[in-house]
């Protein structure tokens, strides 16, 4: 439903630029692909995409107010989380101490039924498997069977990682850096997934009482949560192994991770969202409580645990500021979307 901007919002000039230039970034997208959350129409972005190609960066706050309205989705109850790109250390080439596969798209993870079909009249895209010599799918080996050498022996590496549990952590943010021990930096970024839903060890965690403020608990974060496998390797282990799901990653060129969008991401100003509910390149404005995460975001990614209206993943790019931010974001507030005029206009009041 159309909204109207809470008095106490002020867009700071700077956050404004840079959503500006995130927004300009989407464009392309907006305009030749459908919004799958059918609140606006590849011609609704079409006035403002051809604005923000001339419009002063120095008056960005002005061009959201003349070209978008403000519209809640749902009871606009933000909850949102952060990640950020991490940078580990990792090899092109393996060698002692980087024994952990980073490993591309398998050639045998394809879309098919069960029975080995690819019927265009079934409803929904068929689950991502693995076809067997028999012509018939199946699921496709989870994080577990991975580890143990799945895909071991098929020339599927694309580097190797020296902690198995920074790479843990790297796939959950979906892209990040190896470092060599030369110092050269490998960009990888996400390219494909097994098929196994995710789970978020955090909540298998806190469902088992390991995370708290009392003796012997863990913090929620990102880092409380690394210090207990760590402390507890053996339980940690199968910790992870819980989360079925495995990334599959490419070499990336260029100067930042892409999103969903095909574009780079950029910290403080990209957001994933679940597209179901709200539009690739919309900007969204959080109002929450943390202040770190409040202002204009431009959705340009989504992901696994980013599930539903109100739910977001704010970008916070690289570096132990970036982790920090992101391990121990946790924000609660509103949200506010904000649609071309010509889409919101369409909305109810």
């Amino acid at each position: 439903m159309r909204a109207t901007l809470p008095a106490s919002v002020r867009v700071d000039p700077e956050d404004a630029a840079a959503a500006l230039a995130s927004f300009s970034a989407s464009c392309n997208f907006a305009l030749r692909r459908e919004d799958a959350s059918g609140l606006t129409r590849t011609s609704d972005w079409e006035a403002p995409c051809a604005a923000v190609t001339t419009w002063p960066r120095d008056q960005a706050t002005a061009f959201f107010g003349r070209y978008f309205r403000p519209v809640r989705v749902g009871d606009g109850k933000a909850y949102a989380t952060g990640y950020f790109e991490p940078e580990i250390r990792g090899s092109r080439t393996r060698r002692p101490g980087y024994d952990a596969p980073v490993y591309g798209v398998p050639d045998d993870l394809v879309r098919c039924w069960r029975d080995g079909t690819l019927d265009a009249d079934r409803v929904g895209n068929p689950p991502l498997s693995r076809r067997t010599a028999t012509g018939s799918c199946v699921p496709y080996y989870d994080r577990a069977e991975i580890e143990r050498g799945a895909l071991a022996g098929r020339g599927l590496e694309i580097g190797w990682a020296a902690d198995p549990v920074e790479l843990f952590f790297l796939q959950i943010q979906g892209s990040g850096r190896l470092r060599t021990p030369e110092g050269e930096i490998i960009r990888i970024g996400y390219a494909g997934q097994n098929g196994h839903a995710y789970t978020g060890i955090g909540g298998l965690m806190r469902a088992r009482g390991l995370l708290g403020s009392g003796p012997g608990q863990y913090s929620g974060s990102m880092q409380g949560i690394m210090q207990y496998i760590r402390e507890n390797p053996q339980a940690g282990a199968a910790l992870m192994r819980e989360n079925r799901s495995w990334v599959f990653f490419r070499v990336l060129e260029g100067d930042g991770p892409l999103g969903s969008l095909g574009v780079p991401v950029r910290g403080h100003s990209s957001v994933a969202v679940d597209p179901k509910f709200v539009p690739y390149g919309a900007p969204v404005l959080l109002e929450t409580d943390r202040d770190v995460a409040n202002g204009l975001w431009v959705a340009q990614d989504t992901g696994g645990a980013i599930k539903g209206a109100n739910r977001f993943d704010t970008f916070w790019g690289a570096g132990e500021q970036a982790r920090s931010i992101a391990g121990g974001m946790s924000a609660r507030g509103e949200a506010l979307i904000l649609l071309p005029k010509a889409a919101a206009d369409r909305l109810p009041r």
